[in-house]
């Protein structure tokens, strides 16, 4: 029988097995083999946590008495499309284009959504608004776990991050206005057309602003802050059409002289159709949970089985889960489909781990098991994303978001 009667053990002072304690952040783990990210695999390896982060890793040891014991551990997952949104009320409708908003005021940290993520291995995701604008706002990054204060979880990113979406969810609701509008919602876009209308009137109007007070309106100079690189922009785009329109987006852009989007595409589900058009431009993806039935939003056609030939392309993709309670959509899970549908080991690992971590700008800090990286780990009880294989406990930031004793 696996052992995974993990006892208790620490640098600091030993808690009584079976007693809570959820602020303690120093611990000495030991597994047999810590898969570091960076293609080296260490064997029988002891990492000592201290204060949150990884204060050493010594391979070649033997777990000390006590100490908390796993048969393989990993860089805590990143999810960069978690959806943990709080609904409506992450998004102002009063206009389709609102990039000067955040999502920061409607994030709920007692969701248990937060709990079931933690569990599942997610240590840090990327919160966005809800997707019924054009343009909905700013994401923030938060760790799954920890203090109960918004500022404490919150992490710091190299820029900001804008989000806004292409396809049939930002026009939803929306009516033409026939006589006296009834609603705010008696207006454009309706369709897909127009949802692609008003992406390229925003940049236009935020460029042709600049320097003119009097044309300014709020959101512009976030946008143009976008088209200098200052900002991230994560577009959602489910079907090829709508992927498609975004990379179409950033190439006007460019070639117009107004600057270069640094792009990323979420839920880009039929990326595997042209795949030419995001190495091209180097466009990262983020892929939705894959579906039993192959279909996802928008009538996109998920093929799961064509993610290794985007990655022998050199696309850079992230695997996500969209906050799943499902225990079928959950990360772990897509890693291991994406091992089924050809990905290797180090590229399914980094799907979740490195590649979101560079995308944030925060590889110094996240997604490698690293001396000074943050002690994100997840425990797993055999050989990651094997169908065998399920994850036995996470540390977030040094405290055990789940306790595997």
């Amino acid at each position: 029988m696996l052992s995974l009667l993990l006892t208790a053990a620490t640098l600091a002072p030993i808690p009584a097995l079976g007693a809570e304690d959820t602020t303690q952040t120093s611990w000495n783990i030991h597994a047999e083999r810590v898969y570091t990210g960076t293609g080296e695999v260490l064997k029988n390896a002891l990492i000592a946590v201290e204060d949150g982060k990884i204060a050493s890793i010594r391979p070649g040891r033997s777990a000390p008495e006590g100490a908390i014991q796993a048969k393989a551990i990993t860089a805590g997952m990143i999810d960069l499309s978690v959806r943990v949104h709080g609904g409506f009320r992450s998004v102002e409708q009063a206009r389709e284009i609102q990039p000067h908003l955040s999502v920061e005021p409607a994030i709920d940290l007692y969701d248990p959504a937060w709990k079931r993520l933690a569990a599942s291995g997610i240590t840090t995701a990327l919160l966005s608004p809800m997707d019924r604008n054009v343009i909905g706002g700013h994401a923030v990054v938060l760790k799954t776990a920890g203090p109960e204060e918004l500022a404490a979880r919150k992490v710091t990113t190299p820029r900001p991050i804008l989000r806004g979406a292409i396809g049939s969810e930002p026009s939803s609701g929306n009516h033409p206005a026939f006589g006296t509008p009834t609603d705010f919602y008696s207006r454009r876009p309706t369709t897909r057309m127009g949802v692609e209308w008003e992406w390229r009137k925003a940049f236009f109007d935020a460029v042709n602003a600049g320097g003119d007070e009097s044309r300014d309106f709020p959101g512009a100079e976030e946008l143009r802050s976008c088209l200098r690189g200052e900002r991230l922009l994560i577009i959602q785009a489910w079907a090829t059409q709508d992927i498609r329109t975004a990379i179409y987006l950033k190439e006007e852009m460019a070639r117009e002289g107004f600057g270069n989007l640094d792009l990323v595409i979420d839920a880009a589900a039929e990326a595997w159709r042209e795949p030419d058009f995001l190495t091209r431009n180097k466009t990262t993806i983020i892929l939705p949970p894959f579906p039993a039935g192959g279909r996802t939003t928008d009538g996109a056609f998920l093929a799961w089985n064509r993610t290794a030939e985007l990655a022998g392309m050199g696309v850079r993709m992230c695997l996500s889960s969209h906050g799943a309670s499902n225990a079928t959509e959950k990360l772990e899970r897509q890693g291991a489909y994406a091992r089924r549908a050809g990905l290797t080991f180090d590229q399914t690992l980094a799907a979740v781990t490195t590649n979101p971590a560079a995308v944030l700008g925060l590889s110094d800090q996240l997604g490698t098991v690293e001396v000074g990286r943050d002690a994100d780990l997840v425990l797993w009880s055999g050989t990651p994303f094997e169908a065998s294989s399920r994850v036995v406990g996470v540390l977030v930031a040094g405290e055990l978001a789940r306790d595997p004793r």
